[in-house]
């Protein structure tokens, strides 16, 4: 991906997904729709965008997005785990190509021992699950645009 900022890189995964007839959905907890509101803003984004959930409560994240819940109990809803399941559930319940999973504290204040900053982000689909786990600085705002971007950064390499 080439293009700068959240708006260009959007344009460029809704076009070479649609160039692939393919799809994307989202399992958002701290960016709370932004992922799915960015790619929205694309025109013929509906070729593309499939939908997505927003999953900011820990129960949601096991009711809407099927993510173990014991997982959840033991290793809380921010772990590199939880994102790729965020990414599968997302990728199954709305029928897409490509699933994208977020999880992570944007701060100010840690949230069940772990840092502000902290964010994992899951792909899945065709023959992937992956997950990227970033350390950021920064407000609650920049956290959350910069999990936008990592995550459309992880979906761009994979269709590269």
């Amino acid at each position: 991906m080439t293009a700068a900022g959240p708006d260009g890189q959007a344009a460029a995964l809704i076009g070479a997904l649609t160039a692939r007839s393919e799809t994307v959905a989202a399992a958002e907890s701290l960016t709370a729709g932004l992922v799915c509101a960015t790619l929205a803003r694309v025109p013929g984004a509906s070729a593309a965008l499939r939908g997505g959930f927003v999953v900011y409560a820990t129960e949601l994240k096991h009711r809407l997005a099927g993510v173990d819940a014991r997982l959840l109990a033991e290793h809380g809803a921010v772990h590199p785990e939880v994102a790729a399941q965020l990414a599968e559930g997302a990728r199954d319940r709305c029928g897409a190509t490509w699933g994208l999973g977020l999880t992570g504290v944007a701060g100010p204040a840690a949230q069940d021992g772990v840092d502000p900053g902290t964010v994992h982000v899951g792909l899945a689909g065709p023959g992937t699950r992956t997950v990227r786990t970033l350390a950021l600085t920064g407000d609650r705002d920049l956290i959350r645009t910069e999990s936008v971007l990592a995550a459309f950064a992880l979906l761009g390499e994979h269709l590269a």
